[in-house]
């Protein structure tokens, strides 16, 4: 089949054909469509109005509520991918040493990663709800409350998919690297600072790259969870972008701009984080 493709290049682009469509007709399409859009006031895409950047400017000028979306969804980014990583991390080293049940035990902190968004936030605001009112108070009663929950929750969710992910660099660790320096006199601390950790980084920057893009983009837990609530003092970036774009009328147009801004501030933040990590690894 491989002399054939090579020999007609006619069959090779017959089998890239459908995954091309796929591709065009699923992303690039509703994407560029999405950019035109932000530019435009509507209601429905038959009565689209070109505003030019009227849209863009009314965020930045008279959108307070986007602001501190952005601001309360950067602090949970920040904080939520330290902790799951380094809770991870710690998992995946103590799960990477010999004894019996790791796998079992490597499946059960796989599992919360299996269940939906919605139903995990409900779950926990009826859990955080049933200890809170014994001191007469509810999940969105205070914003506090409301960022914990979210954090428990993120932190529940993701750490055993990181792991995962870091069991595997950490067993790629050679043994006799970690031997070798123990005979030249290497403590456990530095053998995980100088060795495993350089050695793994492959695994950080893709579990902080994960976590801290998961954490921009969470949805479906913050629309159960708190619903932004109180007073949109919980709301992050895509609830606000939901709540603009279905619950004011006229403001669609707005709510697409804003999809495209958070886009763009997302891929900008997860450009650097790469770099980033990426110059720590080892060679």
């Amino acid at each position: 089949m491989e002399k054939i493709m090579k020999k007609n290049p006619l069959y090779f682009c017959l089998f890239l054909l459908p995954t091309l469509l796929a591709f065009m007709i699923g992303f690039v399409i509703p994407f560029g469509m999405g950019i035109y859009l932000s530019f435009c006031k509507f209601n429905t895409m038959k009565d689209t109005k070109w505003v030019g950047i009227s849209n863009y400017v009314q965020i930045f000028q008279g959108d307070d509520a986007f602001g501190h979306a952005f601001w309360f969804t950067a602090l949970f980014a920040v904080i939520s991918t330290a902790a799951i990583n380094v809770i991870a991390f710690m998992v995946a080293v103590l799960l990477t040493k010999n004894f019996g049940g790791t796998n079992f035990f490597r499946t059960i902190f796989f599992m919360p990663n299996l269940l939906g968004g919605v139903l995990l936030g409900t779950i926990w605001k009826i859990l955080f709800n049933g200890i809170l009112v014994s001191m007469k108070q509810t999940l969105t009663s205070n914003a506090t409350y409301g960022f914990v929950g979210l954090l428990i929750l993120m932190i529940w969710q993701q750490v055993g998919y990181m792991m995962i992910i870091y069991v595997a660099g950490l067993q790629g660790v050679p043994d006799d690297l970690k031997e070798a320096a123990r005979i030249d006199g290497a403590n456990d601390k530095q053998i995980l600072f100088q060795i495993t950790i350089p050695l793994v980084m492959p695994s950080i920057s893709m579990c902080t790259f994960l976590s801290i893009t998961n954490g921009f983009k969470l949805f479906d837990q913050n629309l159960t969870l708190t619903g932004g609530e109180p007073m949109h003092n919980t709301e992050m970036l895509a609830l606000n972008i939901y709540n603009t774009f279905y619950s004011r009328v006229g403001y669609k147009g707005v709510g697409q701009a804003k999809a495209v801004i958070f886009f763009l501030l997302v891929g900008l933040i997860a450009i650097i984080q790469l770099r980033f990590t990426q110059s720590k690894e080892a060679d």
